[in-house]
């Protein structure tokens, strides 16, 4: 497994680019859409194989006829959205996705997901929950490019990740700290 990205959910697309921005110093760009789960993204780049994904509902998507990822549906993230955009995951990268969950702790299912040129496959809860409470990465194998390499260089990169409470980023103005902040 290695470090893919980080996971900035927000109310708005907008409201958590603009949060990035403030953040960070550097603008996410345009990523695309997820039909399968209704919602959007933007990206900014974090290296050349890691980047962090501002992700939020797609108020113009078609209704989705199971949870969304990273818990988007559920009322106590939404209550946490509703106070500002909010770090609230990371993803970790495999080779073989069906491999690495054969010793994952929590149960998943293996979604198949497109954007643009894009493809990738990842580990999901059937209820949308984030794994483990949060406590556990969620898996992706990507199939094909990988998303970090077609995004400008933003003069950020991770530096450190403690799951048990920061990010520190090394941006243009020196290093930052991001909170985790967890739905209650």
């Amino acid at each position: 497994m290695a470090f893919d990205h980080l996971v900035v959910a927000a109310g708005t697309l907008d409201e958590g680019a603009r949060w990035v921005e403030r953040e960070l110093g550097a603008a996410p760009v345009a990523g695309g859409e997820h039909p399968l789960m209704g919602t959007h993204n933007a990206l900014l780049s974090l290296g050349p194989h890691a980047f962090l994904e501002v992700i939020a509902i797609d108020p113009d998507a078609l209704p989705v006829s199971r949870p969304r990822w990273f818990s988007l549906d559920t009322p106590a993230m939404r209550a946490l959205l509703a106070r500002g955009p909010a770090l609230i995951h990371w993803v970790e990268r495999v080779d073989d996705i069906e491999a690495a969950l054969r010793e994952y702790p929590d149960e998943v299912e293996v979604l198949d997901a497109s954007r643009r040129h894009f493809r990738w496959r990842i580990g999901v809860p059937r209820d949308g929950h984030l794994p483990c409470g949060g406590k556990c990465p969620t898996l992706i194998q990507w199939l094909g490019p990988h998303p970090a390499a077609a995004l400008p260089a933003s003069g950020c990169e991770l530096v450190h990740l403690r799951r048990e409470g920061r990010a520190v980023l090394r941006t243009r103005a020196g290093e930052r700290m991001l909170p985790w902040r967890f739905p209650e």
